[in-house]
């Protein structure tokens, strides 16, 4: 009896000093940790406030006392980490840490950007920089990114160690749904950003060395603008419509040349015989011109046909890199910063509803294209001093005015496609092919789609048609429809009646790039011979068909994925310039995109 007495003491006592142990070591420690996360989460909130006011003195103070703070809460939550051997708890010292990582890369971002704060939109109690010119302006930041440049090191490494620490958490440990909180669709997300980010920074950090150099900060730089019409669909994006020469020199950009492409077309003495594509699909044309160049979907395989043409030419100029634009560029230019004059004209965002489209393409249509009994003067050059017009009212602004939707704006444009970019340096060059801002068809293991449409002599008719794609996949059969819908009427093509050509019969060259051995089943809807070949790493079926005018047009392709191809992914890779374009994807009876196109 004794003994059993004294056991059930030693038991009562035990579970005494774990109680006591219990709350001492873990209950009051979690307490803490709660407490300090809660102060933390508001604190992070008023940070996030504090960066839309553009204050760098407040943004600096905020952020140095967020720093501390979460030092301190760092500090409290190593209480628990000798429970690590505990999943959860692991996780939460990873997640901990990680974030630990990222506020220090927050820090020395604001530390490095703090001397140059006007440059980028943010107040710094002085005008120096809004007083000045526009042009002194951009040779200021030019002068000044040299040194700015030098903190992306490490910055960058602390964002890869934050990723590292936080792609440790292991989210199938975690309940899909508790109420409405997806927790474990949460931390993959959190996981996902944060591999994007960390991404991005690797990808990016030779462009960003070499930025300074590349706007002249040591040697003048000189770049070739083209200007590629998207409501005339091409394989890179739209027809080649306009050139210009930009020299830029310390940040001081100046236009060289800006001209029609039939002019520089016009310089070479003796055009080649046109290839078997355009033989083939395009109409009454036997030369190869350089408006007609982009037959390519892969950017930089269509600049090396660019090229061929363009080494002919007596008007050219030796280049350090390609900036391609489509006309989304000019609208959303033109949105941000309002109507312009040019030469007299003005050029607005509105919509207009003689084309659907902006007042601004429309005037560019009736300036360029419409048939008149006198001599226009440079009539495709105004597109580039229209852009060099927007592109000194940017910076004519207070940088916080703009700025920060400008960039924002720029850089959706170049994930969507509607800015190319090639440069000569191989490593730039390598990063922009990186980013993916190189318009270059994927190299991709897994399943692959991309439609390809040119528009061969079809006027401005992708104003006006619509797309819809339906891909069904079950097993490793796949059948691909493209319906194409124009319900508006022609517009008058006769050129003797002077009319404004926008809408005619749509003549459609399609490409549908496959996995490579990929086996078509069957092609339906094309009028001419159907082609199956291997290029750019891909299987393509190529075909043709015509849209009339207040009709529709539909292309069927069905075909077998090969074996050691898995369907578990799908890329599906957007057509730069391409608008108006719906899918939805069924793989084995299950949606996957219901949708507007907008992957890259």
């Amino acid at each position: 009896m004794a003994k059993s007495k004294k056991k059930r003491t030693n038991i009562i006592i035990a579970i005494l000093v774990l109680l006591v142990l219990g709350f001492f070591f873990i209950f009051r420690p979690v307490m803490n940790i709660k407490a300090k996360a809660t102060a933390l989460v508001t604190s992070a909130k008023e940070l996030k406030a504090v960066f839309a006011k553009n204050d760098m003195a407040l943004l600096k103070s905020k952020m140095t006392s967020f720093s501390n703070q979460y030092q301190d809460f760092e500090k409290t939550s190593q209480s628990i980490y000798w429970l690590s051997f505990i999943p959860y708890v692991s996780d939460f010292k990873n997640g901990v840490e990680g974030g630990g990582y990222l506020v220090k890369a927050g820090v020395d971002s604001v530390a490095a950007i703090e001397p140059y704060a006007d440059l980028i939109g943010f107040k710094k109690g002085e005008t120096s920089f809004v007083e000045k010119s526009a042009q002194d302006r951009l040779q200021t930041a030019v002068l000044t990114l040299d040194k700015l440049v030098q903190k992306v090191d490490p910055i960058s490494a602390d964002i890869d160690m934050a990723n590292k620490k936080i792609s440790q958490i292991n989210p199938d440990r975690y309940p899909g749904k508790i109420g409405s909180l997806d927790l474990k669709g949460q931390i993959t997300n959190v996981q996902e950003q944060f591999a994007g980010l960390t991404s991005l920074f690797v990808d990016a950090k030779p462009l960003i060395k070499k930025l300074p150099e590349l706007l002249g900060s040591k040697e003048e730089k000189t770049y070739l603008l083209l200007y590629q019409n998207d409501k005339e669909l091409r394989a890179t994006g739209g027809f080649l419509t306009f050139y210009a020469i930009l020299k830029v020199k310390g940040g001081k950009i100046t236009i060289d040349r800006s001209d029609d492409i039939y002019s520089l077309d016009a310089t070479i003495a003796d055009h080649p015989k046109a290839p078997p594509e355009i033989l083939t699909y395009h109409k009454g044309v036997s030369l190869f011109y350089i408006r007609d160049s982009n037959l390519s979907p892969d950017f930089v395989e269509s600049l090396k046909l660019f090229n061929s043409l363009y080494d002919r030419s007596g008007a050219k100029v030796s280049y350090d890199g390609v900036i391609a634009l489509d006309s989304k560029i000019l609208v959303d230019m033109l949105t941000i910063f309002g109507d312009t004059k040019v030469n007299g004209i003005n050029f607005s965002a509105k919509t207009d509803k003689r084309c659907n489209c902006a007042e601004a393409i429309y005037t560019l249509f009736d300036i360029v294209d419409r048939p008149v009994g006198y001599l226009k003067e440079n009539r495709k050059g105004i597109l580039g001093q229209l852009m060099y017009t927007l592109f000194y009212k940017a910076i004519g602004y207070s940088p916080s005015k703009y700025w920060g939707t400008l960039m924002q704006t720029m850089y959706k444009n170049l994930q969507d496609k509607d800015i190319l970019l090639n440069f000569n340096d191989p490593a730039v060059q390598k990063s922009i092919e990186q980013l993916n801002f190189a318009g270059r068809i994927r190299d991709f293991s897994g399943d692959y789609l991309h439609i390809n449409n040119v528009n061969f002599a079809g006027a401005k008719s992708n104003l006006f048609v619509s797309e819809t794609v339906d891909s069904k996949t079950t097993g490793r059969q796949r059948e691909v429809t493209i319906e194409f819908r124009n319900p508006y009427p022609p517009s008058d093509c006769n050129l003797e009646h002077g009319g404004l050509c926008l809408n005619a019969i749509l003549r459609n060259w399609i490409r549908f790039y496959v996995p490579k051995g990929s086996k078509l089943v069957s092609f339906q809807g094309s009028e001419k011979p159907v082609q199956t070949y291997d290029d750019l790493g891909k299987t393509v079926f190529e075909g043709f068909l015509e849209v009339p005018t207040q009709g529709k047009a539909t292309a069927i392709v069905k075909y077998t994925l090969p074996d050691n191809v898995s369907t578990d992914k799908m890329m599906i890779q957007k057509q730069p310039g391409i608008s108006n374009q719906t899918w939805k994807v069924e793989v084995n009876g299950k949606d996957y995109l219901r949708r507007a196109l907008g992957t890259r």
